[in-house]
């Protein structure tokens, strides 16, 4: 790296780690790991690397490859996600939340979130919440290319999610932070850093998890996460929660780690902790802490209503969009103005409470529109791990040809059938294509299309 570590983090994090600090500067200036986590519904990617100790699906890769040309990871056969933050996963490894509700309260990109809508498995429900515009849209790209369609993505202030009252049976918070985790792989984490900004960061922290708290239903587990170093976000934010909530706040069961994986573990109180240092764990800077709220009786809470999003499906219409999935008799099918969304019977109820007060970015699984009676399907339901794959023929290409669909550039007409197709590469569906006579309407969204030459 071209810029220093900051004298002002380097004096904290000395006082801190004594000596050991020379060894984290030492470590911060030596190139990354490259990793990534593969989509258990989605089994078709295969890396040779070393699997990441603490993520059984995780992969560290030799070197890092041109992601963005594998139609694979459009297809979502994986997440490039940073192995240190794979480690909520194991947070939750002997946790039975199949069918539960999870609150990724910070949640953009999704990395978190992917790992989430898994473990809940279709009938289960991920909320997962960004305050930021931009970003809610990425997270929303990648939960559909994750595809298992159980996930709501709202943009909205900590307050307003604050409202759905022992809502959940996970709550996490992956708070913004200072992000000192990062000084290996960004520069601009380096410049960007201030004693100042550890200051604001701590003040929003603690007013994001006031809010997650209340949303935690009793018994239910919270796991609050950072990407930075120092104490002050970190074990000091989780001694603010023990002073705060005090005896609300109960051990969660014991997370076992092996001693070979490097991570230094704490108790604060009830609150298991877990600090990633780049020089004894393969991964970059990372704090994680669990406990779990208390059992009381359960006061489930939502705000009012604010308007009315959703309109019933059609009966007519029923047949046609229930052959696009292979779960159609567990789905409720539900419109937003002219386009159909598919939800699970379990959480439609839910889905609609939320979006009548929250900004919903996206939800479920997005199937189409209705033209004469036919689904014209959108990118979303191609993705869907249960979209069934006799609904319309399925066409496997090469990777040429797969990588100049998401280009959307033209492809060889004569390999589809005459209307819709599914593109798929190596069976791993990636998008819609429509044969007209001699030649193809590439249906690929625009906004998604490879850019990079």
């Amino acid at each position: 790296m071209n810029v220093a570590l900051p004298e002002e983090f380097k004096e904290s994090m000395r006082r801190v780690l004594g000596v050991e600090a020379e060894e984290l500067f030492a470590a911060l200036d030596t190139m990354p790991a490259v990793s990534v986590r593969l989509n258990p519904a989605k089994p078709v990617a295969a890396f040779d690397g070393e699997t990441v100790g603490w993520s059984p699906m995780g992969r560290y890769l030799d070197a890092r490859p041109q992601f963005t040309l594998d139609p694979l990871m459009h297809g979502g056969a994986y997440y490039v996600q940073e192995a240190s933050s794979q480690f909520v996963a194991h947070l939750l490894k002997d946790d039975d939340i199949a069918g539960g509700r999870v609150l990724d309260m910070c949640a953009a990109p999704g990395g978190k979130t992917t790992i989430y809508s898994t473990l809940v498995g279709r009938k289960g429900l991920v909320v997962a919440n960004d305050i930021n515009r931009s970003r809610t849209l990425a997270l929303a790209d990648n939960v559909q290319r994750w595809g298992m369609g159980n996930v709501v993505v709202t943009c909205s202030e900590p307050r307003y999610i604050g409202d759905f009252e022992q809502w959940f049976d996970v709550v996490a918070v992956d708070a913004p932070c200072s992000g000192e985790g990062m000084f290996r792989k960004m520069e601009e984490a380096r410049t960007e850093w201030s004693p100042y900004g550890v200051e604001q960061c701590v003040a929003r922290q603690k007013e994001i998890l006031a809010e997650a708290w209340r949303t935690l239903k009793p018994g239910g587990k919270l796991i609050y996460s950072t990407c930075t170093f120092n104490d002050m976000e970190d074990e000091g934010i989780v001694e603010w929660l023990m002073d705060e909530y005090g005896d609300d706040v109960v051990a969660a069961p014991d997370v076992d780690i092996d001693e070979e994986w490097g991570i230094v573990r704490s108790t604060i109180g009830a609150f298991q902790c877990f600090h990633f240092y780049p020089h004894k764990t393969r991964g970059e800077g990372f704090f994680a802490a669990v406990a779990c709220k208390a059992e009381a009786s359960q006061r489930r809470v939502a705000p009012k209503s604010r308007r009315k999003v959703f309109t019933p499906l059609r009966k007519g219409d029923m047949a046609e969009v229930s052959r696009w999935v292979d779960d159609a008799k567990d789905k409720e099918f539900m419109m937003i103005g002219d386009v159909v969304y598919a939800y699970d019977k379990s959480v439609a109820e839910d889905v609609v409470r939320l979006s009548e007060v929250l900004t919903v970015v996206y939800s479920g699984v997005v199937m189409g529109q209705i033209f004469k009676g036919k689904l014209k399907p959108e990118h979303p339901l191609a993705l869907y791990v249960g979209i069934n794959r006799d609904a319309v023929p399925m066409v496997d290409v090469s990777e040429g040809d797969a990588v100049d669909y998401l280009r959307r550039q033209d492809i060889a007409a004569s390999q589809f059938d005459e209307g819709v197709n599914i593109v798929c590469f190596k069976g791993l569906p990636i998008g819609f294509i429509k044969r007209i006579g001699a030649r193809c309407n590439n249906m690929y969204p625009k906004d998604l299309r490879i850019m990079k030459l």
